[in-house]
């Protein structure tokens, strides 16, 4: 069977993108779903192509028990729109790019990650890389948010899924 994979992006796959992707890792791993997911991470940009994740976001993410040390940033392309069965754009700018990139055919897997929250009433992560230090633990609270809905979609969708 193959797997469904979700490719998380923001602008420099530095920051939200790669914690959205540690974080959906960890919560499929607990959920008994990891083997059947494919999870990636990318940036409309190429700022910081080849780097790690910012150390603030690392720092973060490994308080609450994610790590992001083997994360290394990289530029969306073409073949990740075939290649994902859900493009998760971290906010409205993001998600523009990426509607400008996507061929037609492929747009109706492009989505804002937090149209799975429940818990925030919030459409888009904000990006924390200019802001205070309280903005990376704002973007833990709202991707663990999303990434609880995301898994409670699989769930359901692998369990109806014809065997």
């Amino acid at each position: 069977m193959k797997k469904y994979a979700i490719l998380m992006c923001c602008m420099g796959n530095i920051c939200r993108s790669p914690t959205a992707e540690a974080v959906l890792r960890a919560k499929l791993a607990a959920a008994g779903l990891g083997d059947l997911v494919e999870l990636d991470s990318a940036g409309t940009h190429d700022y910081h192509l080849g780097r790690a994740p910012d150390p603030r976001t690392q720092r973060h993410a490994q308080r609450r028990g994610y790590d992001l040390s083997a994360l290394r940033a990289r530029k969306v392309g073409l073949p990740d729109f075939t290649r994902f069965d859900l493009v998760l754009a971290m906010d409205r700018d993001n998600l523009e790019r990426l509607s400008a990139l996507c061929p037609q055919a492929d747009a109706r897997q492009l989505r804002l990650l937090m149209s799975f929250a429940t818990r925030h009433d919030a459409d888009e992560v904000p990006d924390p890389y200019y802001g205070e230090v309280d903005g990376f633990e704002r973007v833990l609270d709202y991707v663990e948010d999303a990434c609880d809905g995301i898994v409670d979609m699989l769930r359901q969708r692998l369990r109806d899924a014809p065997a």
